[in-house]
């Protein structure tokens, strides 16, 4: 996925739009003052793209010195070859680890905790690269040469090791895209993420009452019991495919609320 590189843009306009994007997503900014010596997320992003920069250029130690600095000043650690967009808005971002080679795109907003790295010691391309308007939750890791689709938002403490499409929300471990199409959520509220694992437990636990409820009705020899079974396993609303999909990660991309793997 290809993004506009940082140096590209004019150096005070990028710099102006990390510190803008702050005021638009975090309801706790107040003032200017407060966000330029009191988020270290900003503070990272800055030094990163003059590390960058040098890098670029081939400047040797030096841009790893200025990122190993950024890291102990702010607990955020970012190589100097990662590429950032614009727009991009680090929260809070205690432990925050982004690899050498990712890439993450414009409107991007990454939480504390969130590990964008590699999965071996392979060469080349070996972490993952964001879309624009990417969400990444408390704790999440994507990991691998992965591409993270456009306005794809990753749930707290997912563990993301494929691909994902756009405009899907990612929860679990390992991370299962979930599709809720033609709903539009906050991407503050965390609270709205939803369980997939929940899901489909309660699908077993409805199919397990349901049998039971038929066992008794076979011992008993009553009628009654039957068309209670019968009713309950109807109300239960359970789909094995639902609970098949849930297994093995083979749900259909074009149906709503569907889970597969990721």
């Amino acid at each position: 996925m290809a993004i506009r590189e940082n140096w590209e843009l004019p150096v005070l306009n990028t710099l102006k739009a990390d510190f803008d994007i702050i005021f638009e997503k975090d309801p706790a900014a107040r003032s200017a003052l407060e966000v330029l010596t009191c988020y270290p997320g900003l503070q990272a992003l800055w030094l990163h793209r003059f590390a960058h920069w040098l890098y670029r250029f081939g400047v040797p130690l030096l841009p790893r010195l200025i990122s190993n600095t950024s890291r102990f000043l702010t607990g955020i650690e970012i190589h100097p070859g990662a590429q950032i967009g614009s727009s991009v808005f680090i929260d809070h971002g205690m432990g925050v680890v982004i690899g050498e080679t990712a890439i993450i795109g414009d409107y991007c907003l990454i939480y504390q905790g969130v590990t964008l790295g590699g999965t071996g010691k392979e060469c080349g391309k070996r972490h993952p690269t964001l879309g624009n308007n990417v969400v990444v939750g408390t704790g999440a890791k994507v990991l691998g040469n992965i591409e993270i689709g456009s306005n794809v938002r990753i749930g707290a403490n997912s563990v993301v090791l494929r691909a994902v499409p756009p405009d899907c929300t990612v929860v679990g471990i390992p991370g299962r895209v979930v599709y809720r199409e033609g709903v539009k959520v906050n991407p503050l509220d965390h609270a709205r993420l939803p369980d997939s694992e929940a899901q489909a437990i309660r699908y077993l636990m409805d199919r397990i009452e349901s049998l039971e409820l038929e066992v008794r009705s076979l011992r008993q020899g009553s009628a009654s019991l039957h068309a209670q079974a019968v009713t309950a396993h109807n109300s239960c609303r359970l789909r094995d495919r639902s609970i098949e999909e849930f297994l093995e990660g083979s749900a259909a991309a074009s149906e709503p609320e569907a889970i597969t793997s990721v």
